[in-house]
């Protein structure tokens, strides 16, 4: 077997084979090409447990930090095994990072590579859903199916729990078409998390960026055939696989941090001087080490492990080289576009990271979607009272300003509401402020800009009034989402109504917090039934999902292609979208020229009506130019969506819209 392991700055590098009694055989890697030292080994194959030594300058002054005494893992690795143990054997450094190099083995007291063969389960057909389709469905490979009552016990929590028939045809039912899978790679917690005992439950501490995480495993060790047959498993029931990829940053935190792997090798070749993710570190996404391996990892995870696509966690440092300003066409980003193997998946970006320089949503390249934050923002003021309806325009219809340019489409706009940083979207109505304290750091952590509304009361009440109010908000918000013109994005369990107490970032809660209850109580029942008829309505409706940005083009039909309306059924002029005060819009869209492909067969137009003010207002609907009748098909004021009425209305029928509703109407004309 071939080892290699790239290092620019080691004077000599060993190959370490560990053995079962934990002895272990050093052999010098003797050639040194293009960077990278590499040997040949017979005898050696699967399952052969191993590490690198690595002797070289230490020079902290530099950032030059190798170390024999650490046993580290190969970048490149397929297989870890084993975790932190020792934290103070794993750091490099004796007593001051600035100081003395440490003497301490960490052997015993680290993870280790794991010589893995090739293949495996087959993967299935990829569902390949056009951008256009797609609804995806964040969610925690164990928090998902850890309480699930029909998964199996020793399933629930891994990959063949997310494989079970039974969480597959929930996620069919529901009508999502992907799932976003929190990440998934080999991660290690953050020093700050081991000194507490703790683990870093949300997974953004990545160790082996193509190592399949084994503590998702149901089998330990078959952690690889596992995820293949997950995927395999989703692929047949017409799902596609999104994975989260946390390329900024590794667990080796600061150079207070342990010395695990890539700082021993040439940190000088993996990480910045200074930090852009808050995290401690940053991989320089200008160096050709990075670069390689972030590629590489991709095409491993796309070709032999049979993903769908990749969201890029602080997607923004990927685009910031050497850590200097955003640019689109950066080596890193350019790779990944470049790739003939990558450019033909789902590639999502998040785009920001913890400065100020790296907000860019807007920013990506035209093969890139992204996490559309000013929806996010925009839609939550809405709907906790913020008056003004001129930017809520803008993200209904697809956020042309911020993706029009350079040939994007609509669906580059992956619209969210809640997403796994944050409160849920229960909490986003049930609570004014975080409540982190279960998470240790003194309610420190998490964001303090929620634009929430507990809508009267702080957290959990028994009140009547207040609880139907927060159902019909959170039927606000989700119709909203799902109607909107983009690639709408649910976080998992808001449909069953799930809580976190308030918590807005429990990344370290691996408990009943984090966990998604598959408690079949009334609310968390009605909200997913309300769920599945939002998006069917979706599934079913070219017109509210289109693949290109309204132009204001008249159509078949004669009218615009999208027209927004006052209450009084007068279409808006330049002076209403100035109105501050305005709390209701109106958004017709036509049906007859859908720019789907294939194109759909000409069909009924539609109106929503969305009113965030508290009290009911008068609605006059819109001439028989937009429609000779007007079906009700949506009301969020309905626990079900059920329109309570269901009589079609004449053209300049006049209406009384209850406080805070959405109400969607099919507009046949002819």
């Amino acid at each position: 077997m071939r080892f290699a392991v790239a290092s620019s700055v080691a004077e000599a590098v060993e190959v370490c084979l560990l053995s079962a009694d934990g002895g272990e055989l050093r052999v010098p890697l003797p050639e040194h090409t293009f960077g990278v030292w590499h040997g040949l080994l017979t005898g050696v194959g699967p399952g052969q447990r191993y590490g690198y030594r690595v002797h070289g300058p230490w020079d902290p002054s530099r950032g030059l930090r190798c170390n024999p005494a650490k046993l580290l893992i190969d970048p490149y690795t397929l297989r870890i095994e084993g975790s932190v143990t020792d934290l103070r054997a794993a750091l490099g450094y004796q007593d001051d990072p600035a100081g003395p190099r440490s003497a301490i083995d960490s052997r015993g007291s680290v993870p280790v590579s794991v010589v893995t063969a090739r293949g495996g389960p087959d993967t299935g057909t990829r569902p390949d859903v056009p951008w256009e389709q797609t609804v995806l469905y964040e969610l925690h490979m164990r928090g998902f199916t850890r309480t699930h009552p029909d998964v199996p016990p020793d399933h629930r929590g891994t990959y063949l729990g997310l494989a079970h028939p039974a969480v597959t045809s929930y996620l069919t039912e529901l009508g999502v078409t992907a799932v976003e899978l929190l990440p998934v790679s080999a991660f290690c917690p953050e020093p700050l998390l081991l000194r507490a005992g703790m683990t870093n439950y949300w997974g953004y501490s990545p160790l082996a960026l193509l190592a399949v995480h084994p503590g998702y495993a149901a089998v330990p060790g078959e952690e690889v055939a596992e995820f293949r047959t997950m995927v395999a498993a989703l692929h047949a029931a017409g799902l596609e696989v999104i994975v989260d990829v946390v390329a900024n940053h590794t667990c080796e935190a600061g150079v207070d941090g342990p010395t695990l792997a890539y700082r021993g090798l040439d940190a000088p070749a993996y990480y910045l001087r200074h930090d852009l993710t808050g995290c401690g570190n940053t991989l320089d996404s200008g160096s050709t080490t990075v670069v390689a391996l972030v590629t590489d990892a991709l095409r491993y995870w796309a070709s032999e492990l049979g993903v769908d696509g990749f969201r890029f966690d602080l997607a923004s440092v990927l685009g910031r080289p050497r850590g200097g300003p955003f640019d689109p066409a950066a080596p890193l980003l350019t790779a990944i576009v470049s790739d003939p193997l990558l450019r033909t998946r789902k590639l999502i970006a998040e785009p920001w990271d913890a400065t100020r320089d790296g907000y860019q949503v807007g920013g990506f390249g035209v093969h890139f979607s992204e996490w559309n934050g000013s929806y996010r923002d925009v839609v939550r003021d809405f709907w906790r009272g913020v008056p003004g309806v001129s930017q809520l325009a803008s993200r209904l219809a697809g956020s042309s300003d911020l993706y029009a340019a350079n040939g994007r489409r609509p669906w580059a706009s992956i619209n969210f509401i809640t997403a796994h940083d944050g409160f849920t979207l229960r909490d986003l109505v049930s609570y004014n402020r975080k409540h982190n304290e279960a998470n240790g750091e003194h309610g420190a952590d998490g964001t303090d800009d929620n634009r929430s509304w507990n809508c009267g009361v702080e957290g959990e009440t028994g009140d009547p009034a207040v609880r139907s109010l927060r159902g019909r908000q959170a039927r606000n918000l989700l119709a909203t989402l799902v109607l909107s013109t983009g690639t709408p994005m649910l976080l998992a369990g808001d449909e069953r109504w799930r809580t976190q107490g308030g918590n807005n970032n429990p990344y370290r809660l691996d408990d009943e917090t984090s966990w998604l209850a598959w408690s079949a109580d009334p609310d968390s029942e009605m909200m997913t039934a309300f769920t599945r008829r939002l998006l069917a309505l979706r599934t079913t409706t070219p017109a509210l999902r289109q693949p290109e940005f309204f132009e204001g083009r008249t159509t078949p039909g004669g009218a615009p292609d999208l027209v927004w309306f006052r209450p009084d059924g007068r279409p808006m002029e330049l002076g209403d979208w100035r109105d501050g005060d305005l709390q209701t819009l109106g958004m017709w869209i036509d049906g007859t020229d859908v720019r789907s492909h294939p194109p759909p067969p000409a069909a009924d137009s539609w109106l929503l009506v969305l009113h965030a003010g508290a009290h009911p207002i008068m609605v006059t609907l819109p001439d028989q130019e937009y429609g000779e009748r007007y079906e009700p098909v949506l009301d969020t004021g309905s626990p079900d969506g059920v329109p309570t009425h269901s009589r079609s209305r004449r053209p300049g029928t006049r209406m009384t819209v209850p406080g805070r509703s959405v109400l969607v109407f099919r507009a046949v004309r002819g």
